[in-house]
């Protein structure tokens, strides 16, 4: 039935409505850019500061080592993890897509991951060795699940709150900053709190202080303004939301082969817990030798981000993703021929700044496929796919090291890097370039 005459006044009311709601929405977002600009770039100073003391490839691994003695165990530990962070994106996406302010959700689930990381600290400093050792896995696969939900919900608040065209610049600059900051305290972590072994425990003494930057981190998100978009998604149950994935990836070609990329990259990760394995057979380790090869880590992995981000901002992301994932392989080859601790911590920088910078294309491009109404659950699908790889990698990674050697470890996770990088350059487009 055609619309009579009296219905175009109601719909084009209806459409200047929408109009000046969307206006009303970047106006907001451009009056509040750079008060929300700087307080994600103390959020990430303090916050990346902290976590990165925890999720770096060295004092973690390292502190499994030595309380099981068990390469495997290494292993089974980042893979709890990451199974924690696995089972939740899509729960947080189901929370936050009918929100129009989700800042309240956010700080509910980094309050609990920062609860993890004290817990990390206390057992090691209260408990005996495999006791300690039960209550870290336990302390990690919690840190994984709210770090998944954390994914999603900060992803989509900043994809709220910054433009698409200065995100990589800021990312840049917050990881740049945290990493200068992060580097220092890796390496005064690893000289006086586990060579000093400060509090009886050096390691748990570090994820203290990593518990105490994050804290504060996540205060900053105080100074956050968040706007409430035009339009959102109606609540529905989890279960619907998930029946309707089929027809996302069937919609958007491009975004299936991003998510295919990305879990093949993932599967690089592997073989990070063993980096440093390799290098106590290698060179041996002291708490020197942990605080540089972390301070070279971190450093890079943030620092790196400066350039990272510009890039992203001047040709997209894609780019990025291809680039620093042939960074990190060749790194890890570098690796494998060192026999000194400079070529380690050389190979550290060139991990650090790939790992860095695969990281943050892979969160950015993301972004910048399909409608703002579906994003969470975007982010979230990919962020689920990406974590349940990284929940079974480490776990295989850790039966491959006993088994085959880390030799074939590596080699194998470097054949994933390979794959994932022959695919985005042969199916998948630069999302930037359907940007409106």
């Amino acid at each position: 039935m055609t619309p009579g005459p009296e219905s175009a006044p109601a719909t084009q009311t209806a459409v200047s409505g929408r109009t000046d709601s969307e206006s009303d929405y970047q106006a907001f977002i451009q009056r509040n850019l750079m008060r929300n600009y700087v307080a994600h770039v103390l959020h990430g100073l303090l916050g990346q500061t902290g976590f990165r003391l925890v999720n770096a490839p060295t004092f973690l691994p390292a502190y499994v080592l030595l309380l099981s003695g068990s390469e495997f165990v290494v292993g089974l530990a980042r893979s709890i993890q990451y199974l924690g962070m696995f089972l939740s994106p899509l729960i947080a996406a189901s929370l936050i897509e009918h929100r129009r302010r989700v800042l309240p959700i956010g700080f509910i689930m980094g309050s609990l991951m920062r609860v993890q990381v004290l817990g990390l600290a206390l057992a090691g400093l209260f408990l005996a060795p495999d006791r300690a050792v039960q209550a870290i896995c336990v302390f990690l696969f919690f840190l994984g699940f709210f770090m998944g939900m954390q994914g999603v919900i900060f992803n989509y608040l900043m994809s709220k709150v910054i433009p698409v065209k200065r995100r990589g610049r800021l990312l840049g600059l917050r990881n740049a900053l945290a990493g200068i900051t992060a580097a220092t305290v890796a390496y005064l972590g690893g000289e006086f709190l586990v060579g000093e072994n400060f509090l009886g425990d050096g390691y748990a003494a570090t994820f203290l202080l990593a518990f105490a930057l994050t804290t504060l981190g996540l205060a900053m998100l105080l100074l956050v303004r968040e706007p409430q978009p035009p339009e959102v998604r109606p609540p529905s149950p989890l279960r619907e939301r998930l029946r309707d994935l089929p027809a996302l990836f069937r919609e958007d070609r491009a975004y299936t082969y991003y998510f295919l990329c990305r879990a093949l990259a993932t599967m690089g990760r592997m073989a990070t817990p063993f980096y440093i394995v390799y290098a106590r057979d290698t060179i041996g380790l002291t708490g020197t030798t942990i605080g540089l090869l972390s301070t070279a880590f971190v450093a890079a992995n943030s620092v790196s981000n400066l350039a990272w981000g510009a890039m992203g901002d001047r040709t997209g992301f894609r780019q990025v993703f291809v680039v620093t994932l042939v960074l990190w392989i060749l790194s890890v080859l570098g690796m494998i021929v060192s026999d000194s601790l400079s070529g380690f911590v050389l190979a550290f920088i060139g991990i650090g700044a790939g790992m860095g910078g695969f990281q943050m294309a892979a969160q950015n491009m993301v972004l910048e496929f399909g409608s703002r109404e579906d994003l969470p659950v975007r982010i979230a699908v990919a962020n689920s796919a990406q974590e349940a790889v990284g929940a079974i990698g480490p776990l295989l990674g850790g039966l491959l090291a006993v088994t085959f050697g880390l030799d074939f470890l590596f080699t194998l996770a470097i054949g994933f890097q390979v794959a994932a990088i022959a695919l985005v350059l042969f199916r998948v487009d630069e999302p930037r370039h359907r940007v409106t």
